[in-house]
């Protein structure tokens, strides 16, 4: 067991602690930090639960798998708060994550994989098809903020149906390039592969039945956890004087996204860039093509009406995040300098959160 599970299964203390604090109704503070570190334990145990199913049904059904619960942590926060009504701070979440995941994932492991390797390369092909994906994901992201933009009088309910119609072909997109990874042009992703074969022969001893009882209990627990965050967050916003968009921007995909935070790191800091890009940009496209769209529709249903049009200024700073991120990347080679421009663009769009009114 690594330093970095050892750490992680310590971390599951939080979750009693967390269920503890609400009970005893202590500072609504004190309840959302418990409840955020909480989730991050959780979100390594169902990840860890996927790999280990994936490594055990084979590749093509194991990448369907992975893509569809890659970003489990990040959905369950955002149904939980969405049945809430916390429209606003879903979407900043949804913004906040595809930025967190650009930056600041990829930032960190470039930077690391830099200091240790004086330059790392990684699949050209793949970044340039990551970077076209998350060009298209901004052109729908821009879309509706235009359309309102350019229109006098505009019923709400014409960007709630543009973004219903928007939602499905972005999910069309999407199971199009998991038929492009897993079956068609696999074999452009056959170095990614060979890497994710090495690292879990250890799973496939591992009897199916465990890790599938451990994804739908962590999941379960998750979604009480979620709740009391959830529950928390609107008297801690207002406690400790943060606007809900650099809460639902910067801190919420703090706790959901840290245990893919590391995972990238690591797989820089071992020279296996392909995978550290993989996690980070992969991420950022499953938060753009799946879960925000499924967010819309679900929202349809739950009487919860969200849309695909976002704060202006959230917008701006997604673009600049994916204009920064395929300019470094397209190359298929990295170094730690071009680590630390990512790093300082997110210190800066996050100073700017902060002090946005």
């Amino acid at each position: 067991m690594t330093t970095k599970d050892k750490v992680l299964l310590g971390m599951l203390v939080f979750v009693p602690i967390c269920f503890a604090t609400q009970w005893l109704h202590l500072h609504p503070v004190i309840v959302f930090l418990a409840s955020g570190l909480a989730i991050v334990p959780l979100a390594a145990r169902i990840a860890n639960s996927t790999e280990e199913i994936a490594a055990v049904i084979g590749p093509s059904l194991g990448g369907l798998l992975n893509a569809t619960f890659g970003n489990a942590t990040e959905m369950i926060i955002a149904i939980v708060a969405l049945q809430a009504g916390l429209v606003d701070v879903v979407k900043a979440s949804i913004t906040g994550t595809i930025i967190a995941n650009l930056l600041l994932a990829l930032g960190a492991a470039i930077t690391l994989g830099g200091l240790r390797f004086k330059e790392q390369n990684f699949q050209p092909t793949v970044a340039r098809i990551n970077a076209s994906s998350l060009n298209l994901a901004l052109v729908v992201l821009l879309t509706p903020t235009a359309i309102d933009f350019t229109s006098k009088g505009l019923e709400p309910a014409t960007i709630n149906n543009f973004s219903a119609v928007a939602s499905v072909l972005l999910l069309l997109f999407y199971v199009l390039s998991l038929l492009f990874s897993i079956k068609t042009h696999k074999y452009v992703y056959e170095v990614e592969t060979t890497e994710v074969e090495e690292i879990d022969t250890t799973h496939q001893k591992e009897p199916l039945w465990k890790p599938i009882i451990i994804l739908l209990v962590c999941t379960v627990v998750l979604v009480f956890v979620s709740d009391i965050l959830v529950e928390s967050l609107e008297k801690a916003i207002k406690t400790l004087g943060l606007s809900e968009l650099f809460t639902g921007v910067i801190l919420i995909p703090l706790f959901g996204g840290a245990v893919e935070y590391i995972t990238a790191a690591t797989f820089a800091i071992k020279n296996k860039m392909d995978l550290a890009v993989s996690v980070a940009m992969g991420s950022s496209l499953q938060i753009a093509m799946f879960v925000a769209p499924i967010l819309v529709l679900v929202g349809q249903f739950m009487g919860q009406p969200m849309n695909l049009e976002f704060n202006p200024f959230e917008v701006l700073t997604v673009a600049i995040a994916v204009v920064i991120t395929n300019s470094i990347s397209t190359d298929g080679s990295s170094n730690w300098l071009e680590g630390a421009l990512l790093l300082i663009t997110y210190a800066v769009l996050g100073t700017a959160f902060y002090f946005h009114p």
